[in-house]
């Protein structure tokens, strides 16, 4: 296993800030410059799982473990007809900031490295960061707004372009990101159970779909701008609501569907993003954290048992907890660290929704129980 911090072959790269903060690195991946949000996940493990979640959409993502890449990238082979290494049928993120890369990894599974698989997907990298001092700094002011350009072989950075550039970022999370995550048309998937659920993709990540085959539920995962009309003539038995990138406020036509879903009593789970979702079409409301839940290691405490789970995270909004007092939502789940809500569940109908992924692609298997308590919804 090779490890180059400061390889002599690499071109130039640089990552700037809008508040004119500079990070020089080396780069990898494409050349080419892009902007984003910059955020930060502090997992250890799971970049092919990362790169690839929809929920990235729009963003940099930085990684805090300082070695990635000494496992390679796996195969794209297919389990129960969805990628089973991927989270996602390519990488999602806008470009990758590392502090150590691995030049020649060792797996069992592995296909090619991480510089192969962002050049060949056209995702810029960088590496070299001092990504501690890159993280305290999103920690105190926030996630930022940000410029990643990896120059040419020859090519120098023009800093004070750049400069110039970072004043004027537009923000991804003022477009409609789930729509450039979201499927154009219905997607069957056959389990040869006999449940069937319509999954509303605003984003989903494939550990979702592989946990929901697995136990034989067949999908329909259809896009997120059907309406409430067009899911009922399938006759679902429940449906799902996925995560996603952005500002769920922008889902407009997702959170009608829901509020009319809602009103006929179907049965309801939502992850992520669609723990949002259902908030609004109920009367509640949702606002952006300072940095956001990117890690494997989150602590929720279910309020009715005191338990404490760990879970897998990815977002970067929340539900207001005050504005759920006047709706017939509940918080039934908070996290640990930051008392944020982490889960809802309606006080008459069988509808709930949490904000992590109880799928764990990667990380712990504490809560993948609320998939066989969405079955036990379904089944009445």
């Amino acid at each position: 296993m090779k490890v180059n911090l400061n390889p002599g072959n690499r071109r130039k790269a640089v990552l700037v800030l809008e508040d004119g903060s500079l990070f020089f690195g080396y780069g990898f991946g494409a050349s080419g410059k892009v902007s984003g949000e910059v955020v930060f996940s502090t997992s250890m493990v799971g970049y092919p799982e990362a790169l690839t979640d929809p929920s990235y959409k729009g963003q940099i993502l930085t990684l805090t473990y300082p070695l990635v890449g000494n496992y390679g990238v796996p195969s794209n082979v297919l389990e129960m007809g969805v990628p089973k290494y991927f989270e996602s049928d390519s990488i999602k993120v806008s470009g990758l900031v590392i502090h150590e890369l691995c030049d020649e990894p060792y797996h069992w599974a592995s296909e090619k490295t991480l510089d192969e698989w962002l050049l060949a997907e056209n995702v810029p990298g960088i590496c070299g960061v001092d990504t501690r001092r890159l993280t305290k700094k999103l920690r105190v002011k926030g996630v930022m707004l940000g410029i990643l350009q990896v120059c040419n072989d020859a090519e120098e950075p023009n800093i004070e372009k750049l400069l110039e550039e970072a004043k004027n970022i537009p923000d991804p999370n003022s477009r409609d990101l789930v729509k450039e995550v979201t499927v154009s048309e219905p997607v069957y998937y056959k389990a040869g159970g006999n449940r069937e659920i319509v999954l509303l993709d605003c984003g989903v990540k494939y550990g979702i779909l592989r946990s929901l085959l697995k136990r034989r539920v067949n999908v329909v995962r259809v896009p997120y701008t059907f309406s409430a009309k067009e899911i009922l003539e399938y006759n679902p038995d429940g449906v799902l609501i996925s995560n996603g990138p952005g500002d769920p406020k922008k889902c407009t036509k997702t959170i009608e569907c829901i509020r009319e879903l809602t009103e006929d009593s179907v049965p309801m789970m939502g992850i992520c993003l669609g723990t949002q979702i259902l908030a609004l079409a109920l009367g509640g409301d949702t606002y952006k954290l300072k940095y956001g839940h990117r890690s494997q290691n989150q602590p929720v405490l279910d309020l009715k048992s005191s338990r404490c789970y760990i879970t897998t995270q990815n977002h970067g909004y929340a539900v207001n907890a005050e504005s759920l007092k006047n709706t017939e939502l509940e918080v039934c789940f908070l996290n640990a660290n930051d008392k944020t809500v982490e889960g809802v569940r309606h006080t008459k109908k069988p509808v709930f929704a949490f904000q992590w992924h109880p799928e764990a692609a990667p990380g712990p298997y504490d809560t993948e129980f609320l998939f066989e308590e969405f079955l036990k919804v379904l089944e009445g």
